[in-house]
């Protein structure tokens, strides 16, 4: 993203030059006699338009970012290809960068990542806090050079993010370590031990940094209660493809053979099944029908079954899935788990299918305490929703109206597009930002199958500073 340009009081010349850089940057200041207004980026959805035709699927967002981090153990060079054109990728790639890597970008999905010359530094707070998969990199910076400082992550916010198990992997495999002062810190003065690691409960972040770190870890490292999502498989297969021996990813054990050595590799990104996931949604709540390319339908099963159970026509081929809207949706009731259970990155866009169905529907959630943020957009819109504890309960039959609504997480975002997709009327979006994290050209990917959907500059009244 590039700076906004400032502009004197009075500057005729420099006021176009705002205007011409204007389209090009989230946010722009531009000079007023009264001060300096800062223009924000909205999604303007004109709704109730069927979406039909053909939509290809980009890289997996948790993949790229866990390929991405884990490449710094390689310490040489790896080409990585379908990388998702998004902000998440961006500021990994700007992690790696802080700590001495050499990117070289080749093509607008895939990047050279030269690790040759990446120091035992402590990355950027300000990079780190950006995003959750930050943290992959203690793994990493562990494994190679035996310690480690990387600040705690951020991304978006679904209440506590426990590294409790992490520390534990990392301690079980003999290192020292220490959280504080937003970091963690991870020292293993002669270097990792393979040990036997138990998971009280299944997590994707401490399987995949445990892998990363135990890949050059000295004997056999055994993971138990693993988790089972695809990124890791592909995560291991990358790391794989890199001279490691790793065996089981994608079931509950999983055992990792520590090497001497590792080298460089050229690779491609599984298909993103949370963004398949989303235009499957869309194609329904919109009463469409849509041809999704470039997936794993396998990945895509249990949402699949549950739209079926709607009475919504999915059909699946080798490399896609169709969907297509017949009559009228049948309530249903959602639980998320674990992989491979309904993934909770669906919640949000499951959401908008059951406000629509044809009567009363439940959703419970068992990963993020604060999943349910977004129930509050939704009901602006209409919908009637109520949320106790750790379920929502869906009245159906909503007939969306208009409203100004904001994305409050990435996927949730991706609910209000949907929504605003089903609704006859304009709606608006606010903090696009954050869909832009895990969506690629998500506006023109709808545009091409026909909505009624633009990106859009607003003055933010609320961000308005006088000159000095």
């Amino acid at each position: 993203m590039s700076l906004p340009i400032p502009v004197r009081n009075g500057c005729h010349k420099g006021r176009h030059r705002a205007r011409r850089h204007f389209r090009r940057t989230r946010f722009a200041e531009i000079s007023a006699r009264t001060g300096v207004f800062i223009f924000m980026e909205k999604i303007i959805v004109e709704g109730g338009f069927p979406l039909h035709g053909r939509v290809e699927i980009s890289g997996m967002k948790n993949a790229a970012v866990a390929v991405i981090l884990a490449s710094a153990v390689t310490g040489d060079v790896c080409v990585i290809d379908n990388l998702p054109n998004i902000s998440d990728v961006t500021h990994c790639l700007k992690i790696l960068e802080s700590i001495g890597a050499r990117i070289r970008v080749i093509s607008k999905d895939a990047v050279e990542i030269d690790t040759r010359s990446i120091r035992d530094a402590e990355p950027p707070m300000e990079l780190v806090r950006k995003i959750r998969a930050s943290y992959y990199l203690a793994g990493a910076l562990l494994g190679r050079f035996g310690r480690a400082k990387v600040g705690l992550p951020g991304g978006c916010d679904f209440g506590v993010r426990p590294i409790d198990l992490h520390v534990k992997a990392f301690e079980a495999l003999g290192a020292e370590v220490t959280v504080g002062g937003g970091c963690l810190e991870a020292v293993a003065k002669d270097g990792l031990l393979a040990n036997s690691i138990y998971f009280d409960c299944c997590s994707v972040g401490a399987t995949i940094n445990t892998i990363i770190a135990a890949v050059l870890a000295k004997g056999s490292t055994i993971i138990e209660n693993a988790a089972r999502e695809p990124h890791i498989v592909d995560l291991a297969n990358f790391l794989n493809a890199c001279g490691a021996d790793i065996r089981g990813a994608g079931t509950n054990i999983i055992k990792i053979n520590g090497v001497e050595r590792l080298h460089g590799c050229e690779y491609s990104i599984i298909p993103d099944m949370i963004e398949a996931g989303t235009f499957m949604v869309a194609a329904a709540a919109t009463k469409g029908n849509l041809y999704i390319d470039n997936v794993i339908p396998k990945h895509l099963e249990t949402l699949s079954a549950k739209m079926r159970e709607m009475g919504i026509t999915v059909e699946e081929y080798d490399e896609a899935v169709s969907v297509v809207y017949t009559d009228t949706m049948k309530p249903v009731n959602v639980k998320t788990l674990p992989y491979p259970g309904f993934p909770t990155d669906m919640n949000p866009q499951m959401a908008v299918l059951l406000c629509l169905a044809n009567g009363a529907s439940t959703l419970s959630e068992t990963i993020w305490s604060n999943r349910f943020r977004y129930v509050d957009e939704l009901q602006r819109m209409g919908a009637r929703i109520r949320v106790e504890d750790k379920t929502a309960f869906f009245e159906g039959n909503t007939v969306f109206t208009p409203a100004t609504v904001k994305a409050v997480d990435l996927r949730a975002g991706a609910a209000m597009v949907i929504a605003a997709l089903a609704t006859n009327g304009r709606t608006e979006i606010e903090e696009i930002a954050l869909i832009e994290r895990g969506y690629v050209d998500i506006v023109e990917k709808f545009r091409g199958v026909g909505a009624n959907i633009r990106k859009a500059y607003f003055p933010d009244s609320t961000k308005q500073a006088n000159v000095s």
